[in-house]
C-alpha cells in the first residue's frame, strides 16, 4: 500500500458525492465534475500499475457507457449531466464494477424516485411558499436529479472496481 494512492483513489467518491449535491441543489451536473473524473482516471491508474489492456478495458467500458447513455438522452430518459458523469464513472469502474454500479444506480434511483414522488405529494404545500432549491425539488412535475442515485451507485459498486482490487493487492 502506497499513501500516495489514497488521495488519487479519494477523486472517484469524493467528485461523485459533490455531483450528487450539485444534482440535488441544481439540477445540473457541472461538466468540470466530468472532466476531472477522466482526467484523474490516468494517474490513479498509473500509479496502481494498470496494464495496458487494463487501460483498454477501462476506456471500452466507458465507451459503452457512453454510447448507451446518449441512447437514453436521446430518449428523454436521462440529462446529459447525468450521461457524462455515468460514463466517467464508469471509467473508474471497469466490468466488474460498472455491473455492480448500474445494478445499485438503478435500484437506489428507483428508491429516490419513490420517496420523492412520495414528498412531492405530501409535502408540496409546507415547501411551495419556499424558495431555492427545496422548493424546486419539491415541484409537482419537476425533474428528478438521477445524479443523487450515480453518487450512490458509485460509492456502493466502487470497493468491486479493479483499481480498488489493485490497491489492495497491491
Amino acid at each position: 500500500m502506497d499513501a500516495l494512492q489514497l488521495p488519487f483513489l479519494a477523486i472517484l467518491p469524493a467528485l461523485a458525492i459533490v455531483a450528487g449535491l450539485k444534482d440535488l441543489t441544481s439540477m445540473k451536473i457541472p461538466n468540470w465534475i466530468s472532466g476531472l473524473l477522466i482526467l484523474g482516471f490516468f494517474p490513479t491508474a498509473l500509479l496502481l500499475h494498470l496494464s495496458p489492456m487494463d487501460y483498454a478495458v477501462h476506456l471500452g467500458v466507458a465507451a459503452a457507457a457512453l454510447l448507451i447513455g446518449m441512447g437514453l438522452f436521446a430518449l428523454n430518459f436521462l440529462g446529459g449531466g447525468d450521461v457524462k458523469l455515468m460514463a466517467a464513472a464508469s471509467l473508474w469502474l471497469g466490468v466488474t464494477g460498472a455491473g455492480m454500479f448500474v445494478l445499485w444506480t438503478a435500484v437506489i434511483g428507483g428508491v429516490f424516485c419513490l420517496m420523492l414522488l412520495f414528498a412531492r405529494a405530501w409535502l408540496q404545500p409546507y415547501v411551495a411558499a419556499g424558495d431555492g432549491w427545496v422548493a424546486r425539488l419539491m415541484e409537482p412535475k419537476g425533474h428528478i436529479p438521477y445524479g443523487v442515485a450515480i453518487a450512490a451507485g458509485v460509492l456502493v459498486a466502487y470497493p468491486a472496481s479493479p483499481l480498488m482490487d489493485a490497491f489492495l493487492v497491491g
